[in-house]
């Protein structure tokens, strides 16, 4: 029968086991995981289980490294994953969160759009580290990501989002993700995707200010392709900031909710 070894096909014995593969493939590997899940006792294998070996502290080639990345995936996220195209509008708080979580996930390609740079201030919760002051947010997020996953295509524009460029800068992603400060510049760009791009996924963000409760963040489906994350009330201002926590948690809510509609997966 077939599995795949580090996602690589391979014909074994219908009675093989994940140990004995790992004792046949690779003996030193010390972490063997199987479709996502990290055995602690050997098991069966079953036709197309996914078997990654991992040897502790070995820096993989790169041929290798992209199947390491993934191997805690569930089987058969990684292969949609992998064809899909994000545009970011913004690359702040809520930006650089939902940048690193996927790349970390391994989307096929990221399209991120600002024009700024970054500054001691945006260190409280973006993405970001000393190093990176002053540089433009586009170069420096580049940076981080290919860090983290070298695999995933970076395209990135440094320019201010407006009416008059939504539509050419998106043309070709899949889902795009709402990620300003600026509570005029979000209703522009929301409604110009509506309009412009009926059949294009949107996520948005609205109210994710303060230390106030985890639980008032929701995602919503406004309508059949768009989704709005927050409480939509915790604005920032005077005496109200923006902190990591909240903006990292509602990142992440959209960053989820990309990898839902990726795998088809529309309902709340």
């Amino acid at each position: 029968m077939r599995i795949y070894v580090n996602e690589k096909p391979v014909v074994v014995n219908e009675r093989a086991t994940a140990f004995g593969i790992r004792d046949f493939v690779k003996k030193d590997a010390d972490i063997v995981v199987l479709n996502g899940f990290i055995l602690r006792e050997d098991a069966p294998l079953k036709k197309d289980d996914r078997l990654t070996l991992i040897i502790r502290g070995e820096i993989p080639n790169e041929e290798e490294l992209e199947a390491l990345l993934v191997a805690r995936h569930t089987p058969g996220v990684h292969e949609k994953v992998k064809k899909a195209c994000v545009g970011i509008a913004g690359l702040g708080g809520l930006g650089s969160n939902i940048a690193v979580s996927l790349a970390r996930l391994g989307i096929g390609k990221l399209i991120l759009i600002d024009f700024d740079v970054v500054e001691p201030s945006n260190l409280n919760r973006q993405q970001y580290f000393t190093k990176h002051i002053g540089m433009k947010k586009t170069e420096a997020i580049k940076d981080v990501l290919k860090n983290i996953n070298p695999f995933v295509d970076i395209e990135s524009k440094d320019l201010y989002l407006d009416e008059n460029n939504i539509k050419d800068c998106f043309e070709d992603v899949d889902i795009i993700v709402e990620a300003f400060d600026d509570p005029t510049c979000k209703a522009t760009l929301v409604n110009t995707v509506l309009s412009k791009f009926p059949k294009k996924y949107i996520v948005a963000a609205s109210g994710m200010a303060g230390y106030f409760s985890n639980n008032t963040i929701k995602t919503k489906r406004i309508s059949s392709h768009f989704y709005l994350v927050g409480d939509e009330c915790s604005e920032a201002h005077p005496g109200c900031g923006l902190m990591a926590p909240r903006v990292a948690i509602a990142a992440n809510h959209q960053a989820n909710m990309v990898l839902r509609i990726v795998l088809e997966e529309y309902e709340i």
